[in-house]
């Protein structure tokens, strides 16, 4: 890979602030040295070039050697999407959810797509357009499940790297023969193991430092181990300080189903618990129906949620509670959940958190706590960027643009109608988000979290590397 060349973004720049309020930064500039370190920020000049001088003369940098970006009037800079839950292997299948449950869907639609990703150049079709298309929606990290095959879970890695995404891969471990078809299942709880080392080890050759992609210890959910292999992975988890994610409570009868197998555990997350699975940089998706006692227990446990609202309607699985999770003092963040959601969008992932919530509210009759369960526009941006960050561990590096931080961003276009109705270009499609200048900044931001696609992202980076350009 050729060294990158120095940066220069130049325009607005919108970012969560907190969770509550996004920052809206104009007539501004970010410098990113080659390493994609955000070097230095100015805001609040008199215009760019004035902005543009500032920079140069703060770092000493020559401005030949710098590549420069320049958001026009109907453009602003966003921090890139973090998708917390999403299967690259079943990327094939979006939009084929169904009319089944939960288990009837993945014995009828997944397992049998994934065990044919066994087939290495079926994989490689799958993953590069799975890369391909969340790249072109915003996403700059995804949290990966893929299949238990190690060969076409390595594949998954070595392509992440190379189209430049950020990326969190794990080999999906399921050994209980009782509960996986004969043809996708671990021999044993010690494969599980050992095929999960094997992936370490593989990813540890193509990306030391694990910087751009890292492995994800991957127990698929708990129906699908034994406490045997949960056991085993989470003893991995302790000599290697790797990240963990899996499910946990998507609906009534997949718990259910727990109770049955395992009547030790006094409830779903309790059994994590006790394997030895619910720690500080375990994301758990869904979480719809875990009770107050299992929130506190994760709250305990720094343990991470990864809401996945178009996936948890798709399934009927039911409507998760972000507020009261974050009142429980929960990290929480979105995912796609592709295939049981059926778009690989986080954009998307945003607009059903914000739909989802007040489906909660609508079963509240307390009119203030009716009103507090609603997620704001504010809210909603904040799980897909910083909130996804803080799930996955790098809420230092990435979800906002702040100096030290990784330039892990998106240049967001929006259409500037005017006199005539008409748009700047009518060859460029940028969508549907339509600007008739009298909005403002928050309103411009609204419009395109409920009207917006990937057709609005021109251009996204990770790590200061230009990894998708819409032409």
């Amino acid at each position: 890979m050729s060294p990158q060349r120095k940066l220069l973004l130049l325009g607005t720049f919108v970012h969560s602030k907190t969770q509550q309020d996004l920052d809206f930064l104009h007539k501004a500039g970010i410098a990113v040295d080659a390493h994609g370190k955000i070097a230095a920020i100015e805001r609040d000049a008199h215009d760019l070039s004035e902005v543009k001088a500032r920079l140069l003369a703060k770092l000493g940098w020559d401005e030949a050697e710098v590549d420069v970006t320049e958001a026009t009037e109907g453009q602003f800079f966003f921090p890139g999407f973090v998708d917390t839950h999403i299967h690259a292997s079943q990327y094939a299948n979006a939009g084929i959810f169904g009319k089944s449950s939960l288990l009837e869907w993945l014995e009828t639609y997944t397992f049998p797509l994934e065990a044919s990703l066994k087939d290495l150049s079926k994989a490689r079709r799958v993953y590069s357009r799975c890369i391909r298309r969340t790249l072109s929606h915003g996403t700059t990290t995804a949290t990966y499940f893929a299949t238990r095959d190690v060969p076409a879970t390595n594949l998954l890695a070595d392509l992440c790297l190379s189209m430049g995404q950020r990326a969190f891969v794990g080999r999906v471990c399921m050994d209980r023969p009782d509960m996986n078809p004969a043809y996708y299942r671990d021999a044993s709880a010690s494969e599980s193991v050992e095929a999960t080392q094997q992936v370490i080890d593989h990813i540890r050759t193509i990306d030391p430092g694990f910087d751009v992609v890292s492995p994800i210890i991957t127990p698929r959910f708990a129906p699908s181990c034994s406490a045997e292999a949960m056991k085993g992975l989470a003893e991995l988890h302790r000599q290697t300080g790797l990240p963990i994610q899996t499910h946990v409570s998507e609906n009534p009868g997949e718990i259910q189903l727990v109770a049955q197998l395992f009547p030790e555990s006094n409830s779903y997350t309790d059994l994590y618990d006790k394997c030895g699975l619910l720690t500080p940089r375990t994301v758990l998706a869904h979480a719809v129906h875990i009770s107050e006692e299992e929130a506190d227990l994760i709250a305990h446990n720094k343990s991470k949620v990864s809401h996945c609202p178009c996936s948890n309607t798709c399934l009927t699985s039911g409507p998760a509670r972000v507020r009261w999770m974050w009142d429980k003092g929960i990290d929480v963040g979105l995912g796609t959940d592709v295939s049981g959601g059926y778009s690989p969008s986080i954009l998307e992932a945003a607009r059903q958190a914000a739909m989802v919530s007040r489906h909660v509210a609508m079963a509240i009759e307390e009119e203030k706590e009716k009103e507090r369960a609603k997620l704001t526009v504010e809210e909603v941006l904040y799980l897909a960027t910083r909130g996804g960050a803080r799930c996955v561990g790098l809420e230092d590096k990435i979800g906002g643009f702040e100096v030290g931080m990784e330039w892990d961003a998106q240049l967001v276009t929006l259409n500037e109608v005017n006199g005539d109705g008409e748009v700047h270009d009518e060859d460029d499609d940028h969508g549907f988000v339509d600007m008739f200048g009298w909005e403002t900044w928050g309103d411009r931001v609204a419009k395109w979290v409920y009207n917006g696609d990937d057709r609005n992202t021109k251009r996204v980076w990770v790590k200061g590397r230009l990894v998708h350009r819409r032409k």
